[in-house]
Formats: C-alpha cells, structure tokens, sequence
C-alpha cells in the first residue's frame, strides 16, 4: 500500500506541476473569461499567477513524503477552487477551450476528476497532517 500511495502522490504532483507551469505563459482563456464575466481584471494576470504559484507549491510538497499531506491538502484547496468557479457564473459548466470555440464539459469533468483524485490523495495522506488529536 505504501508504495501505490507513494506513487499516486507523485503522479498528482507531476501533473500540478504541469498544470500549474501552464499558468505563467501567455494570456489564459479560462482567466480571461472569469474577468471579463466579474468585471474584476485582478483575475487575469494576478490570479491566474497566484494560481499557478499554488499549484506548483503543492506538486513539489507531494514529492517530499515528510511534507505530502501538506501538499495534499494545498492541491485539494485550490482544486476546489476550480471547481467552485466552474460552478458560478463567473466562469460556468461549459467552456470554450479556444477563442471561438464550441463550448464543452472537458474542463469541468477534468476538475472534478482532479478533486476525486486530490481528495483520494488527501485521504491517503491525512496522517501527516499537523492537526492537534485529543
């Protein structure tokens, strides 16, 4: 079990790392959207940098089994982030991946697998947690 944990661990954090090096090119579609739909332009590119800071944050804690958890609950944190905005109108179920594009559900369903497999991640990892036990 230690070693699937183990592995489960560091494929998540790869893939926030990947995820999270996304956010510092170029303008982001998704961010965009959410500031143009807020009328708040602190969400593209301020937020969408905290973002991919957090997200690589949390992958490179996952690498490190002693900090794990941490990085467990800082990638299930901001996963739900992403989720809570594809849930408000701010941003919505259905988004066009590029300018002028069909809307679809893959980014939506990509969340939600992502909050299944931080979650599992969390759960996995709830014993390195620095939470005070009675």
């Amino acid at each position: 079990m230690t070693l699937v944990k183990h592995i489960f661990a560091i494929a998540l954090a790869g893939a926030m790392l990947f995820m999270g090096a996304q956010k510092f090119g170029a303008d982001n579609l998704i961010f965009s959207t959410i500031a143009q739909n807020t009328h708040i332009a602190l969400f593209e590119p301020g937020f969408r940098l905290v973002t991919g800071v957090l997200e690589i944050v949390a992958g490179l804690l996952m690498f490190h089994p002693k900090s794990r958890a941490l990085g467990a609950a800082v990638a299930t944190s901001v996963v739900i982030g992403a989720v809570g905005f594809h849930l408000s109108p701010a941003l919505g179920i259905k988004v066009a991946l590029e300018p002028g594009a069909e809307p679809t559900y893959q980014l939506f369903i990509m969340a939600i697998v992502f909050l299944v497999l931080s979650f599992v991640n969390l759960f996995l990892n709830r014993h390195g947690l620095p939470v005070q036990r009675k």
